[in-house]
Order: C-alpha cells, then structure tokens, then sequence
C-alpha cells in the first residue's frame, strides 16, 4: 500500500521505521532488504540483546531506548514514528528521502493480514473443527483479525486471551477496562517495566485490538470470550516443560500462549479442540527468557515441570 501511494519507492533512499520489540523488525528486515529500503529500527533497551545483533547483521541501523509509557516522546514507538519524518525531507540536492513508519500497533493493514491469510489458513486447515482459539496480544492484530474471520464461520467458537502480569488487556477483556494490578497507588513505578515475556502485553487500547470490542457482542462489547493473566514463573515453567517432552525451543510469548492454552483446556473438558500459534522461537531470547543464571538471580525456578498440573 505504502508503494502504491508513492510513500516508498525500492532501490532508492526510501527508509522503512519501526518501533518493536524485535521479532516484527527481523520480519520487516527481511522483506525491506529483498525490496531495496533501508531499515530503521527503535526497541527498548531491556528487550533479549541478541534481538539488537540480529537486526545489525541484517543491515538495519538499531537505536534503542529506555522503556516508558506511550505518552512520552521517548517512548520507542513515538522516536520511531519521529525518525520517520526527519528523513522524510529533502537533501542537499533537492533529491526527496522517503521515510515510512510502519505503526504495527495502529495499522490497519495489519489486522487485515491476518483477517485475509491467517484465518482462512486456519479455517481450511482444520476444517473449521475447533472449539477455542488462545492467543496474546502485542499489536492486537493476530487476535483481532483471525477472531474475526473465524467467529462467523464457527460459530460456537470461544476465544481467549493469553496475557502477561502488568498488562491491563485481560482486565480490559474480563471487565470492560484497561487496567493491571502493578498500576495500584502504592505500586506503580515511574518507569514502568515489561515482564520477562517480550512482544506481547500493553496498559493501552490499540486500534487493533479495539476491533474485538463491538457494542452488543457479549457483555463489555468485547468479541473473546475470556483472558487469562499468566505470571513469569509459569511461563518459564512451560518453555522448559515443552522442550523436555515435545522438542520445541519455543520463546516467551509462546509459552505464555501454551500456558493459557492448558488453562482452556481444563475450562471446556475432554475432546475439545484448541488452537493456538507458537509465535517465537527460543533462539531470540537466549540471553534474557532462557538465561538460567539470569532467572535465578531473580528469584525464579527454572526446574522442569513433571506434569501439566503445575498450570492449573
């Protein structure tokens, strides 16, 4: 879309700019790189630093920031946004630089890939035979476009939140608002920090998960039927309980969602069948998520899990 409105042009200066945890810039790394942009990326400083050398090895300029909320200009997302448009001018020789911000939070476009490709994908692939769709929500898009398309199709389907401690989403889904327990007088800190789960979680409505909130759907308006706040402990639990039984190194917001899945499972009995996406690999989380020094310095167990049970 951005090409076909003359807001980048391949194999020029045009520059691509987004601000992201890391996981959506190494995609949009690869499809800028084969299309002929350069690629700038902005991250919060605290996120698994092998995301930074990654992207770097990519060929992207990597500028990383404090974490903070969205209301301030320093936030990675808003520095992103205003990279974009200083280069967006004109050079010494009259030449225009086209600078995009992608804005995976707020563009629409993103909702629409997953509403136009994941959910047919899904819908094809399992025949329609399932009962429950669990998923996080970063930018909301995921969630939003596959709930979307699949709901009409499936009409008993049940949709549920997976969400991290000290994001407000599942309160927002469970109770109609944007609120999380480490944002009580008394607790909130000036600079608020993510958990150890990267890339999914938010204290703010973006314009792509407020699509599951539609007057009249069910109570609160919202179009998923449940949330489930996962704590840290348990979402390490299972990336190493999955390792050890099923083979897969799998990264935090995909234990998270696994987590939640389990939950489900329990909710809706035997013989129900549940969806969810595994979205990361381990292999971008090994200095922060699967660092047992780390974690142990910390407080956490990394012990492996002897059955699901510890989830429920």
């Amino acid at each position: 879309m951005a090409e076909k409105e003359g807001k980048l042009v391949p194999n020029t200066d045009s520059c691509v700019f987004e601000g992201t945890s890391g996981s959506t810039g190494i995609s949009v790394c690869m499809v800028a790189k084969a299309k002929g942009y350069k690629v700038f990326i902005v991250m919060p400083n605290d996120v698994a630093s092998e995301k930074k050398t990654i992207l770097e090895s990519m060929g992207a300029t990597v500028e990383m920031v404090r974490p903070c909320s969205i209301v301030e200009s320093e936030n990675y997302v808003r520095v992103a946004e205003r990279r974009a448009l200083e280069y967006n001018s004109e050079d010494g020789n009259g030449t225009s630089k086209k600078g995009y911000f992608l804005d995976q939070f707020e563009n629409p476009h993103n909702f629409m890939a997953h509403y136009k490709h994941t959910g047919p994908e899904i819908l094809v692939q399992t025949g329609g035979k399932i009962d429950a769709f669990v998923h996080g929500s970063g930018t909301g898009g995921t969630i939003a476009g596959v709930t979307l398309f699949l709901k009409p199709r499936i009409p008993h389907l049940k949709v549920f939140l997976a969400d991290p401690y000290g994001s407000g989403n599942a309160n927002k889904v469970n109770y109609g608002v944007m609120f999380s327990q480490t944002e009580k007088e008394g607790t909130r800190r000036r600079y608020q920090t993510d958990t150890l789960v990267e890339g999914v979680g938010l204290n703010r409505l973006t314009s792509n998960f407020a699509r599951l909130f539609r007057k009249g759907s069910r109570s609160h308006g919202c179009g998923v039927n449940g949330a489930y706040t996962i704590d840290d402990q348990a979402t390490i639990w299972m990336s190493r309980y999955i390792m050890e039984n099923d083979g897969l190194f799998l990264g935090s917001s995909s234990a998270l969602n696994l987590v939640a899945t389990v939950k489900v499972a329990k909710l809706l009995g035997p013989g129900a069948t549940i969806l969810t996406i595994l979205c990361d690999s381990g292999q971008r989380h090994l200095t922060k998520f699967w660092n047992n020094d780390l974690l142990q310095s910390k407080g956490f167990d990394v012990s492996i899990p002897t059955s699901l049970d510890v989830f429920l």
